[in-house]
């Protein structure tokens, strides 16, 4: 009996290890350095607000909210709204996960158009 319950909890360990390398939650740091996002789930979906600056004194702020309602859309593939402090203007937003890589994009034109950004987690 306890081997059959050792056995059991082992199982439900392998299968909870993939659903956890899909977690977005955390902090993100930007390609460039120059920022990093914290992203948190908010009701069924995600959101991302920066964390940190490397500069301060531009459009974007501590605490701005710039990924808004990401809502899973695969497997490690999230879709919502994306803000960019830099022309104030909210685009079509994705976001994929692969491995310790998060990308991000803003898309125009129903997804003609996007300009993606890598993310490397951050502590």
């Amino acid at each position: 009996m306890a081997i059959r319950l050792i056995t059991a909890a082992g199982l439900l360990l392998a299968v909870a290890v993939p659903a956890s390398a899909q977690d977005v939650t955390g902090t993100w740091l930007r390609d460039t350095g120059a920022s990093k996002v914290r992203f948190t789930k908010c009701g069924e979906a995600i959101c991302g607000t920066i964390s940190w600056l490397k500069e301060a004194g531009g459009p974007a702020k501590v605490g701005q909210r710039i990924f808004y309602d990401m809502k899973p859309s695969g497997a490690g593939k999230w879709n919502g709204s994306a803000f960019n402090p830099e022309d104030g203007k909210t685009y079509s937003g994705t976001m994929s996960l692969a491995g310790e890589t998060l990308t991000t994009a803003g898309c125009v034109f129903g997804g003609m158009i996007c300009r993606s950004v890598k993310w490397s987690r951050s502590n």
